[in-house]
C-alpha cells in the first residue's frame, strides 16, 4: 500500500519531467476531429474516389507526367523512367506508381479503353497469377484516345494546382471531351466510404450523352441497355434492377461465362468470364466441388490461355449433358458473379452517390465550363493580337515617323514613351512596335499583319456571341463526341442476355415416387389420394354444392399444370402437396398458388414430357392447338401470365395425346362434330385459334368435349367436312338430359 502511494507521488511531483503529461484525458469526439477526420477527409478527396474526369489523383498525376514527357505522340519510353517521373508528383513510391499504371494498361486489359499502350508483360486482370514485369523491363507511352483526355489542356480549361512540394503545377482535374466516369471501371475503397463504377461502352456512352443534351428527357436504355467489361462475358438483364442502378446509382447484376462445346473432343471451352474474378479462383473451386462430390461429370479441368486469349478446358465424363452441368457450374461457382454498383463520385470535393443521368448531367455542366473557359482563352488571345495589330495599323500612317521617333531617341528606357506619345498607342502597342526587326520595317510586312484585323474582328464577334449561348457550347460538345465516335470505333464485348431466358440450376431432391390420384373439384379444392387410400375409402368428400371437376392417374415425382380463367398457368409438382384421404376436403388452390381474386381452374393437366398438344375452345367458336412445350419453361417460374389469348373467354381445355372426335355445344342447342386432325398446332400460346363453329347472333358456345364422352348418337348428323361450320340443331335422342331419363327407367 505504501508504495503506491509512494507511486502515486511521484507522478505529482513537478519535477519529474514528462511523466505527468503522458497521460491526458481527451474526449473522444475531439480525438475524432483533431487525428481521425483530417486522415478520412485525405482518403476520400485525395486517394480513394474518383471525380467527374473518371479519374483518381494517382491516375491523374501519372497520365499528366506522361503527357508532360511527350509521350502521346512520341516513341515508347521505360516504364522505370516514367516512375521516376511521376514521383515529382506523385509521392507515395515507385512500387504504387506501376500498378496504377499497370492498370491502364493496353496489355492488363482492366480497362474498355486503355489510357496507357504498353509493351512488355503487363499481366492479365483475368489471373490472379500472372503477375507483371518489373518497370525496368516494360515500356510505354500514352494511347491515342489520351488526345482527347487532354485536349485543350494549355488553354486554361482546368485549374492548375501546385504539386506536393510547391515546386510545379499539375491539373486538378483532366478535360476529358468525353464521360470518361462512366466510360472506365472504377473501385475505390475510403475511410467510411466506397466507390464501385462499372464500364459502359464508349459508342454508346457518347451516344447517349449526345442525345441527352438535344433531349434531356432521353430513355438511356435505348442507346446504353448495359454495362460492358473488358473481359465480355454474358451480363444477365434484368430491366427492373438496371432501372434502380441507373436511376440511384446503387444495385448489382449479374455477369456470368461465356462457354462452347466441342463434341469432338467432350470438352466444354470457356473464354470469357465475369470481370469480378480469375481463372485460378474458378478452377480452385471447380477441384474442391469435385474432391467433395458434389460435382462427379467432370474429369478434369484445366488452364490452356495462352497469347490468343483466355481458354479454360473442362474435360467431361461420357454421357454428360454440358448444358446442365454449365447451370450447375454456374450456381456453385464464380463463372456467374454478381457486380456490386456504387456510384460514388466527387463533385466539387463533396463525395455523392448519383445515378447515370445525374452523373451525365455534372459532366455535361462541368464540359460546359471547360468549353467556355477554353472559348475565352481564344478570346482573350485574339483581342491582345487584335490589340497589337491596331497600335501596327496607326504605324501604318507614318513609318518614316516611327524610324524618325526611334533614331531620335538618345536613351533605350525612352523609345516606348516617345512612341506612345507620337502615335497615341499604348505601352503594350508600343513595346510591339518597338521590337520589330529593322527588316520588318516596311510597308508590305506592315500591310499583310493589319490585314488579319477584320478577321479577327468576325472571330472574336463569334467567340463572344458562343459564349452567350448556352446552345452553341453544347453544339461543340456533341461535335466533339460524334468525332470520338467516329474515330475511336470499339465493338461491345459483353453480349446481353435477359434474365427469363435463363436457364437456372436447382439441386435435384429425391422425391419418393408412388401412383397418385389427382382429384380437383369445382370449388378449387386438390386431392393427392394414394392407390392404397383410394381403396379403403368410401366416397370422397365435397363442401355442400360442391362436386368433382377433374380427375386422373398420375405419380408423386409428376410436374402438375393448372390453367385459369384468368389466361394463367400455375405449374408445380405433385409432391409439393400432402397426401390426402377421401374424407378430407384437400388442399384450397386459390390460397395455395396464390392465384388472382375471383380467378378459377379450369383445366389441371399432367404435361408428363411436354410432347403433346392442348386444344382450347373459346366463346367465339373458335379453338386453338398449342404445343404443351410452348409451357415448359427453362426456369423455376410458378406463374406463367399469357397462357391463352384474352380475345374471348375459355370454355374447354383438353389434353392431345393422339387425334380424336371433340363436341362442340351452342346456347341455341346446335351441336357440331370435328376432328382435332383439322386443326394444326401452333408453338405460340396468344394464337387466337382458328374458326370451328359459327355460333348464331347473341349466341356463344357453352361446352366441348371429347365425342365418346357426349350423348350423341347421329354422328353424322353433327359432323362437318371443314371448318368453321354452323353445326346442326340437337335430336332429342342426342341430348344429354334424355340419355339421363333412360337411364333411370
Amino acid at each position: 500500500m505504501a508504495k503506491k502511494k509512494e507511486e502515486a507521488k511521484k507522478y505529482d511531483n513537478p519535477n519529474v519531467v514528462g511523466l505527468k503529461a503522458a497521460v491526458v484525458e481527451q474526449p473522444i469526439t475531439e480525438t475524432l476531429e483533431t487525428n481521425f477526420m483530417p486522415y478520412a477527409m485525405s482518403v476520400i478527396i485525395s486517394r480513394a474516389i474518383p471525380e467527374i474526369d473518371g479519374f483518381k489523383p494517382s491516375h491523374r498525376k501519372l497520365l499528366y507526367t506522361m503527357y508532360k514527357m511527350g509521350l502521346l505522340s512520341g516513341a515508347r519510353t521505360k516504364s522505370a523512367n516514367i516512375v521516376g517521373q511521376t514521383m515529382k508528383l506523385n509521392p507515395h513510391g515507385d512500387a504504387a506508381i506501376y500498378e496504377t499504371m499497370v492498370r491502364l494498361s493496353v496489355g492488363y486489359q482492366a480497362l474498355l479503353t486503355p489510357f496507357v499502350d504498353s509493351k512488355g508483360n503487363f499481366g492479365k486482370v483475368f489471373s490472379r497469377d500472372m503477375s507483371y514485369a518489373a518497370s525496368r523491363y516494360t515500356e510505354a507511352k500514352l494511347a491515342s484516345i489520351c488526345a482527347e483526355v487532354f485536349r485543350d489542356i494549355d488553354k486554361d480549361t482546368v485549374d492548375m494546382v501546385d504539386n506536393y512540394d510547391g515546386s510545379m503545377k499539375e491539373p486538378s482535374l483532366l478535360p476529358t471531351s468525353f464521360p470518361n466516369v462512366l466510360v472506365s471501371a472504377n473501385m475505390g475503397i475510403a475511410a467510411g466510404m466506397a466507390s464501385q463504377i462499372c464500364g459502359f461502352n464508349l459508342n454508346e456512352v457518347c451516344e447517349t450523352a449526345i442525345n441527352y443534351l438535344r433531349d434531356p428527357g432521353h430513355d438511356f436504355f435505348l442507346t446504353m441497355p448495359a454495362p460492358d467489361f473488358p473481359t465480355g462475358g454474358e451480363i444477365i438483364f434484368d430491366r427492373a434492377e438496371m432501372e434502380s442502378i441507373y436511376n440511384t446509382g446503387r444495385g448489382s447484376f449479374r455477369v456470368r461465362a461465356k462457354w462452347r462445346y466441342v463434341p469432338k473432343e467432350n470438352i466444354i471451352e470457356i473464354y470469357e468470364i465475369p470481370y469480378t474474378t480469375t481463372s485460378e479462383a474458378i478452377i480452385d473451386k471447380v477441384a474442391e466441388l469435385i474432391k467433395s462430390g458434389k460435382i462427379r461429370e467432370i474429369n478434369d479441368m484445366r488452364d490452356e490461355t495462352d497469347l490468343s486469349g483466355l481458354k479454360l478446358a473442362i474435360d467431361l465424363k461420357r454421357g454428360t449433358d454440358p448444358e446442365k452441368l454449365m447451370a450447375k457450374l454456374f450456381k456453385m461457382t464464380t463463372l456467374q458473379d454478381a457486380f456490386p454498383c456504387n456510384f460514388n463520385i466527387l463533385v466539387a470535393g463533396n463525395p455523392r452517390v448519383m445515378g447515370v443521368r445525374e452523373i451525365l448531367d455534372e459532366w455535361c455542366a462541368w464540359r460546359m465550363e471547360s468549353i467556355r473557359r477554353r472559348v475565352y482563352f481564344d478570346l482573350s488571345k485574339k483581342k491582345d493580337k487584335l490589340h497589337l495589330l491596331k497600335g501596327l495599323e496607326r504605324i501604318l500612317l507614318d513609318i518614316d515617323k516611327a524610324i524618325e521617333i526611334i533614331r531620335g531617341t538618345e536613351l533605350e528606357s525612352e523609345v516606348v514613351p516617345n512612341l506612345m506619345m507620337g502615335f497615341g498607342i499604348d505601352q503594350i502597342q508600343a513595346e510591339f512596335v518597338a521590337e520589330i526587326k529593322l527588316r520588318n520595317i516596311n510597308r508590305e510586312y506592315i500591310l499583310k499583319r493589319t490585314d488579319e484585323t477584320e478577321s479577327l474582328e468576325k472571330e472574336i464577334e463569334d467567340l463572344e456571341d458562343t459564349l452567350k449561348s448556352r446552345r452553341r457550347i453544347k453544339g461543340i460538345i456533341v461535335d466533339e463526341l460524334k468525332q470520338i465516335n467516329k474515330k475511336y470505333v470499339t465493338p461491345r464485348r459483353s453480349t446481353i442476355v435477359y434474365s427469363d431466358e435463363i436457364e437456372e440450376f436447382v439441386p435435384e431432391e429425391s422425391v419418393e415416387d408412388y401412383p397418385v390420384t389427382l382429384l380437383l373439384s369445382r370449388g378449387g379444392y386438390f386431392k393427392k389420394i394414394t392407390a392404397q387410400s383410394l381403396r379403403m375409402s368410401g366416397e370422397q368428400k365435397y363442401k355442400e354444392g360442391d362436386s368433382l371437376a377433374f380427375s386422373f392417374d398420375s405419380s408423386n415425382n409428376h410436374e402438375i399444370l393448372f390453367m385459369t380463367d384468368k389466361q394463367q398457368m400455375y405449374k408445380c409438382r405433385v409432391a409439393d402437396f400432402e397426401d390426402a384421404k377421401a374424407s378430407a376436403l384437400g388442399t384450397y388452390l386459390p390460397a395455395k398458388l396464390q392465384m388472382d381474386e375471383g380467378e378459377n381452374v379450369i383445366a389441371m393437366i399432367d404435361p408428363l414430357d411436354y410432347s403433346k398438344h392442348l386444344l382450347i375452345v373459346f366463346e367465339n367458336g373458335k379453338a386453338a392447338r398449342i404445343e404443351l412445350g410452348a409451357y415448359e419453361t427453362k426456369t423455376n417460374r410458378r406463374k406463367l401470365v399469357g397462357a391463352y389469348s384474352d380475345k374471348s373467354p375459355a370454355v374447354a381445355v383438353m389434353l392431345i395425346d393422339e387425334e380424336k372426335d371433340v363436341a362442340v355445344f351452342a346456347s341455341d342447342d346446335r351441336a357440331l362434330v370435328f376432328n382435332t386432325a383439322q386443326i394444326l398446332p401452333k408453338t405460340t400460346r396468344s394464337t387466337q385459334g382458328v374458326g370451328v363453329m359459327t355460333p348464331k347472333k347473341g349466341k356463344k358456345i357453352v361446352r366441348a368435349i371429347e365425342l365418346k364422352n357426349s350423348a350423341i348418337t347421329n354422328i353424322s348428323r353433327y359432323r362437318v367436312r371443314s371448318l368453321p361450320g354452323a353445326g346442326a340443331l340437337l335430336k332429342p335422342e342426342d341430348r344429354e338430359e334424355q340419355q339421363l331419363s333412360l337411364m333411370d327407367d
